[in-house]
């Protein structure tokens, strides 16, 4: 079964830093593209940030510059490295995989992040 197991959030005053991590199992994690997606409360998810298998990655606007998504296949781990937070940042985090287009196949369960 495909897991993807998030880890690290947590509270934190504007301005610090957070870094959280996502554990993958049951599929190639290395052949796959890896999102986050975080969801503010009372809004749709925002696609934060993505790395492809080949390591490119793309940020959203609002955190390009603070946050820098990272993988390392011989862990099977993803990264997000969030610095210089914001009281906007604060929402549930997922990691996941394989965007067919309309949804992702594979979601975690998320963590919580809240700057405060």
């Amino acid at each position: 079964d495909v897991q993807l197991v998030e880890s690290g959030g947590g509270l934190v005053q504007p301005g610090g830093s957070l870094t959280l991590s996502c554990v993958a199992s049951g599929f190639a994690f290395n052949t796959n593209a890896m999102y986050w997606v975080r969801q503010a409360p009372g809004k749709e998810p925002e696609r934060v940030s993505t790395i492809t298998n080949g390591g490119a990655t793309y940020y959203t606007d609002s955190v390009r510059g603070r946050f820098t998504i990272s993988r390392d296949n011989a862990k099977n781990t993803l990264y997000l490295q969030m610095n210089s937070l914001r009281t906007e940042d604060t929402g549930v985090y997922f990691c996941a995989t394989q965007w067919t287009g309309t949804n992702y196949r594979y979601s975690g369960q998320g963590t919580q992040v809240t700057v405060s």
